[in-house]
């Protein structure tokens, strides 16, 4: 069975029109049921707030609904949709995506194709990019979504399988490992995962210069993977590692050298300041040398990249103290 719906969780950003209208007007079988989660907390989520989006919809507006999550996160977003659907697969898509003119042909495509023990199948996710200078950091992280595993700006689930593991894992209240760790647990039960044909673009949308700091928080998430799937989760899920070790390190030197010369004792300050300027200058040098060096890009990279590093360090601190109690997954479903 190939019927399918689609579930797509929502802030109501400016994006979400034009991957309504992108769906719209893919060719092939239009999805049984189109479940729109409004993840905005408070009164002013729900179908009114969302009019005009739903308008580029034409014939399908019929067969979408509108739930509330209640600001609770991406996961539970989704989780919110699959308990609203019925058809065999669920597919999930983000909000800031624009799926391609055949979607929904080659979605079919893919289910049809999939084997009995195939509990999801994958988009390829394609990043337009700038032509006539180097991405920016901001645009290359998007950028690295096209070669990311199992991530749900495209990801169609058998729905039995999604509610066989339990869905997404509410712990994870960002848009960052969510989606690896049901993947894991699906796959470690004795399901496949594989990639299909449909294309679907993911635009780099517009960012203030601070998001890269932003983004830090998902090192708390990294310290509940740990928790959940041992300290080989990285190798697993073929995730790059990160920074998160020199980003200690930095930090360190930098607490180092405040506490030294508070103490009084000069050369031993100096020489931690020191390594900590080196370690934030090579940190800083990794991210301007591929972009732009525009004035602003390099600007907010020296910025960013002094902040990080505290910022990466304590995120992963404190997610390592919240989560230090969370069974691995395993143990939950004994």
């Amino acid at each position: 069975m190939t019927g399918y719906a689609v579930v797509i969780p929502t802030l109501a950003r400016g994006t979400l029109a034009d991957c309504l209208a992108a769906l719209a007007a893919a060719t092939g079988p239009p999805p049984e049921r189109i479940v729109l989660v409004d993840d905005r907390p408070g009164p002013d989520a729900g179908p009114e707030a969302l009019e005009h989006p739903l308008s580029v919809l034409g014939d399908l507006r019929e067969r979408t609904v509108v739930l509330r999550g209640g600001g609770r996160g991406p996961a539970a977003a989704r989780n919110t949709g699959v308990r609203a659907v019925t058809a065999p697969w669920t597919a999930f898509l983000d909000d800031d995506v624009q799926v391609g003119p055949h979607w929904c042909d080659q979605l079919v495509r893919d289910l049809a194709e999939a084997a009995p023990d195939t509990a999801g199948v994958q988009g390829v996710i394609t990043v337009p990019l700038p032509g006539g200078r180097p991405p920016t950091d901001w645009e290359r992280g998007t950028a690295g979504l096209a070669r990311a595993r199992w991530i749900t700006a495209d990801m169609a689930y058998r729905t039995d399988a999604l509610k066989q593991a339990g869905g997404f894992d509410e712990r994870f209240e960002r848009a960052f490992r969510e989606d690896a760790d049901l993947a894991l647990r699906l796959l470690d039960a004795g399901w496949r995962i594989r990639r299909g044909r449909r294309t679907t673009r993911h635009p780099v949308r517009p960012a203030s210069r601070w998001v890269s700091l932003e983004q830090q928080r998902g090192n708390a998430d990294d310290a509940l993977m740990r928790r959940l799937h041992g300290p080989g989760w990285w190798a697993k899920a073929t995730a790059p590692r990160g920074r998160i070790r020199a980003h200690a390190a930095i930090t360190a030197a930098g607490a180092a050298a405040l506490v030294l010369a508070a103490a009084g004792r000069r050369r031993a300050a100096a020489a931690a300041a020191l390594g900590w300027a080196a370690g934030t200058a090579e940190f800083a040098w990794a991210r301007i040398a591929p972009g732009p060096r525009t004035r602003d890009e390099v600007t907010t990279m020296l910025a960013t990249s002094v902040l990080i590093p505290p910022a990466a360090t304590w995120h992963r601190l404190s997610g390592t103290w919240r989560h230090r109690a969370a069974p691995a997954w395993r143990e939950v479903a004994a």
